[in-house]
């Protein structure tokens, strides 16, 4: 089982992955052996979420998630596949995990009633400043 938050866990063989061939420097290990891999999470039909879980990680992850319905993240930042697969499932473990995250509502409050006797004692001040410049200043004609 994969722990994705305290509670929510998803079981190892609900992922998929694909191994191919990585990109970029490396010698011949990049020309010889599939290095780069891919971690396929079938979030449809998972076993493991509720169907709340699933419509909220749907909803923020839907430019991660394909028509086929499967959420893919590739690694091909280290040498050997076996770290690359492990690279893959924590990358993906996080995305869920930030998906499932719950923001706290937000408490109105009462705007103070000091601010806003300074907003307009600032408001006269300027007010009165502009009719100082005008009277100083009479208009040509």
């Amino acid at each position: 089982m994969i722990e994705i938050k305290p509670g929510i866990e998803i079981a190892e063989d609900e992922l998929v992955f694909r191994a191919s061939r990585s990109s970029g420097p490396g010698g011949q290990n990049v020309n010889k052996l599939n290095t780069r891999v891919m971690a396929l999470f079938d979030l449809a039909n998972c076993r493991s979420l509720s169907d709340e879980q699933k419509e909220l990680i749907l909803k923020r992850l839907a430019k991660r998630v394909g028509k086929d319905g499967l959420i893919r993240v590739a690694s091909q930042r280290h040498r050997s596949q076996k770290a690359n697969r492990q690279a893959a499932t924590e990358r993906l473990v996080e995305l869920l995990a930030a998906a499932l995250e719950t923001k706290p509502k937000r408490k109105r409050t009462k705007k103070p009633r000091a601010a806003n006797q300074r907003r307009l004692e600032e408001k006269k001040r300027r007010s009165k400043l502009k009719q100082h410049r005008r009277k100083n200043f009479p208009a040509e004609d």
